[in-house]
């Protein structure tokens, strides 16, 4: 076994079995970071991540070795003002696997062994694979986006953006009883993995983009928007395409973009964010091991950690991938 520091107390050592390459490692590994966040120092990337219980510390008692677990990321401190408010997700001293938000960077899982704490686990069913058990940590962000929507059964609702987490929205919507979810994109090939995960229409707007008129007309037809692209093009047709009084869930990430707010006043949108996750990890464990979501359609790609270059690549092709991912 690689070197690998030993459990402390309420700590597991894990076998990694599965790691799904996310935005911001592409971001990570093609421009050394986004914004403000800059690799500054050698990092080990990778944080929606799965795999089997190698050893157990002190006061464990409920993994055991050969369990396999899909691990949290997120490591809040309890202590800030935030944590003492239950705001786990704005945590002012996070830290999250894989990244180099601080310094030194926080570590994540694209290796064979890492120590985490027990707390991090959660448990996946013995016929859950563990590529299906890493898209936890995405789902996990689709079940914290739905919850900030709030009611979706008997709704209409539009997702703009058909990476993995658009298609995971689809989801997770479908799962809450909406009763029509359409799906933008500009690829045929993302749309079609949205269609297998539930949604009743897609529409590719870089070819036809006239089929998203109808839904503007009368002010709007949607109840609900999950806007997972972060294209100004696209927050304008959500913006367009919502009802009043409609919810727009901004959950893609960019920098600064333009907004008509004449619209967002007179229609009188509710834009709400969205950031990360805390108890809905274990929730979206659970609707993995129920069979109430079927994340396998999002997989698109599994690469050994040796051709990790190349899954990378492949991963940045969003012609062809939804969510690739690396077997250990």
């Amino acid at each position: 076994m690689e070197e690998v520091r030993e459990p402390a107390d309420g700590e597991v050592i894990v076998r990694m079995a599965a790691g799904g390459i996310c935005g911001s490692d592409l971001h990570y590994y093609q421009d050394g970071g986004f914004g403000p966040i800059q690799v500054r120092e050698p990092i080990i990337l990778g944080h929606e991540i799965a795999g089997a219980i190698e050893r157990v510390g002190a006061g464990v008692s409920s993994l055991a070795p050969g369990d396999m677990v899909a691990i949290n990321p997120s490591h809040p401190c309890g202590r800030c003002a935030y944590c003492s408010e239950g705001s786990f997700q704005h945590c002012l001293e996070m830290r999250f696997l894989g990244s180099a938000m601080r310094f030194p960077h926080e570590q994540g899982g694209f290796r064979e062994f890492m120590t985490v704490a027990a707390a991090q686990c959660e448990k996946v069913g013995v016929d859950i694979a563990a590529g299906e058990a890493a898209c936890s940590e995405p789902l996990a962000v689709c079940v914290h986006a739905a919850n900030r929507a709030g009611e979706l059964a008997g709704l209409k609702v539009l997702v703009t953006g058909a990476g993995p987490i658009g298609a995971l929205c689809v989801a997770v919507a479908r799962q809450r009883g909406a009763a029509e979810v359409v799906v933008t994109d500009l690829q045929d090939a993302t749309l079609a993995v949205a269609k297998r995960m539930g949604a009743t229409k897609v529409v590719n707007v870089a070819k036809r983009p006239e089929d998203m008129e109808p839904y503007a007309r009368e002010k709007g037809w949607f109840d609900k928007v999950f806007e997972c692209s972060a294209a100004p093009a696209a927050l304008r047709t959500a913006i367009a395409s919502i009802r009043p009084q409609g919810r727009l869930v901004q959950v893609g990430v960019t920098g600064d973009v333009s907004t008509p707010l004449n619209l967002l006043v007179s229609k009188e949108i509710e834009l709400v964010g969205t950031h990360r996750f805390h108890g809905e990890f274990a929730q979206a464990v659970g609707l993995i091991n129920s069979g109430a979501i079927d994340v396998k359609p999002i997989i698109t790609g599994t690469y050994a950690l040796s051709d990790a270059a190349d899954a990378f690549e492949v991963a940045g092709d969003r012609s062809r991938s939804v969510k690739v991912q690396l077997a250990f």
